[in-house]
């Protein structure tokens, strides 16, 4: 039984849970429009002693805290609106994401909308993800709170079906008496704390990859490439050709996947409907798979070995494939699927360099562009590119390294969401705070809180009915 089974029980046994507790403890429920409160006591001491032993060092990074906060903001509100342009201008991203941008943060996500580009999310991550950015979150909120003498009445947990949240309720009224520094650093002091879990975890997330993964196989994601041009090619399927080439569409085997073409003497592959289809469009010049020992054995999977020495890394590869001539016969081995193959491959000249042995294999770069592109390269500069790595512990080092990668990747994701200037958002309270002290008047502050509301609700209402178009497109 896969861990998605065990994960799906601990999903029914953790609702029947959440069911009996709301049932037993229905009293000290109060019902807020579909979510209910559950107030209690807990944390309040450690909140008041972290607040009172640490009062020097709060009150000096306060100022910090608030700068964050702006920065956050001016970040999210930056990103939201290049959102805005990506959807707009972009259909392609569009139908990659997939994701409705209102969609919130569910367990499962990425396998109900087949996201191959991130790990999976299970139930399990969830709560352990939840608990770890809501407590930190919350009763970050909490000790500014006390900090600033603003009384916490209460700690406690929001119950939505099996869905939690944590809240800390500072005490309204004193909150409102307080300066506006005070209550900005208070607002801001979640958000901060996301952003220095996510350092304390990202920390945690490269000891952990250090410790327990190693090099162990090459990743190849294409087979060696060149460009051909199509006016110069001379034999379609071993069939010498007469231009233009579209005429020469009968030697096209219309029921086979690959197409053999010769260029300037030399043999390339190309997937027969693209083939078509590029000469359908009168390209030029068309990307062919030169014609090598790799995509003639349809070479897959991860190389691990050449004639059983292990190989690493990509300069691995090269310098074992080095050792040997051309027409020399190697075996090499791949693990695909955890099953591993073995191909007898005899090297052949490589395209672009002479008297060197190659096998055909190539290694496509792809741009780390938007935000989920600048995450993956900022989590993942320690990893070699193109280079597999092992697990020490099979399974459970890689549920682990996925949890740790979940938790950094939502809690800049929380810092960056709760900083907009929106209405339901710490950020449009700061937003708020901010008009204040620069105009003096509670009105004109209200006012433009209210448009900004207004507008940021528009673009996202925009922003799923072009979604909405440009998936159905």
């Amino acid at each position: 039984m896969g861990f998605m089974m065990y994960d799906l029980i601990f999903l029914v046994v953790f609702t029947l849970m959440v069911i009996i507790f709301l049932y037993i403890k229905r009293k000290n429920l109060k019902r807020e429009g579909i979510i209910y409160l559950y107030r209690t006591q807990i944390g309040l001491k450690f909140i008041d002693y972290v607040s009172k032993k640490y009062k020097k060092q709060l009150n000096w990074i306060q100022y910090f805290v608030i700068f964050i906060g702006y920065v956050l903001m001016v970040s999210m509100v930056y990103l939201f609106f290049k959102l805005i342009y990506l959807f707009v201008a972009s259909p392609l991203f569009v139908k990659e994401i997939k994701i409705p941008p209102l969609m919130p943060l569910i367990p499962y996500l990425p396998e109900i909308f087949k996201l191959d580009f991130l790990p999976p999310f299970y139930f399990t991550y969830w709560i352990i993800v939840i608990a770890i950015i809501a407590v930190g979150h919350e009763f970050s909120h909490g000790i500014f709170a006390r900090l600033h003498n603003i009384n916490v009445k209460s700690t406690g947990f929001g119950f939505l079906g099996p869905f939690l949240a944590a809240f800390v309720e500072p005490d309204e009224k004193q909150t409102e008496k307080s300066s506006i520094s005070a209550q900005l650093s208070v607002l801001a002091a979640g958000s901060f704390a996301n952003v220095v879990m996510a350092v304390i975890f990202w920390v945690i997330l490269l000891i952990f990859f250090i410790s327990c993964f190693s090099p162990a196989g090459v990743i190849f994601n294409t087979y060696s490439i060149s460009n051909i041009q199509v006016d110069n090619i001379e034999k379609i399927n071993g069939v010498t050709i007469n231009q233009p080439i579209l005429d020469n569409i009968n030697q096209l085997d219309l029921s086979a996947n690959m197409t053999k073409i010769t260029f300037n003497n030399k043999d390339y592959q190309v997937m027969t409907s693209e083939f078509i289809s590029e000469l359908g469009e009168g390209k030029e010049e068309i990307m062919a798979y030169n014609d090598m020992p790799a995509i003639n054995a349809r070479l897959g999977g991860v190389i691990t070995k050449i004639n059983n020495v292990e190989v690493r890394g990509v300069e691995d590869l090269s310098r074992e494939i080095s050792k040997y001539e051309i027409g020399e016969e190697i075996i090499v081995e791949t693990l695909y699927n955890e099953e591993t193959k073995k191909y007898n491959l005899i090297l052949e000249e490589c395209y672009n360099k002479e008297n060197k042995a190659c096998i055909g294999i190539g290694f496509l770069e792809y741009e780390q562009t938007g935000i989920m592109g600048k995450m993956y390269s900022l989590f993942g500069f320690f990893k070699q590119p193109n280079v597999y790595y092992k697990p020490g512990f099979g399974e459970f080092t890689i549920f682990i390294y996925n949890l740790l990668w979940w938790i950094v990747l939502i809690n800049i994701s929380v810092a960056l969401v709760n900083m907009l200037p929106l209405g339901i958002f710490d950020g449009g309270r700061v937003f708020y705070l901010t008009m204040l002290k620069l105009t003096g008047s509670k009105e004109t502050s209200k006012n433009l809180f209210k448009y900004i509301t207004w507008f940021l609700l528009f673009l996202l209402a925009l922003l799923m009915v072009v979604w909405f178009y440009q998936i159905m497109s």
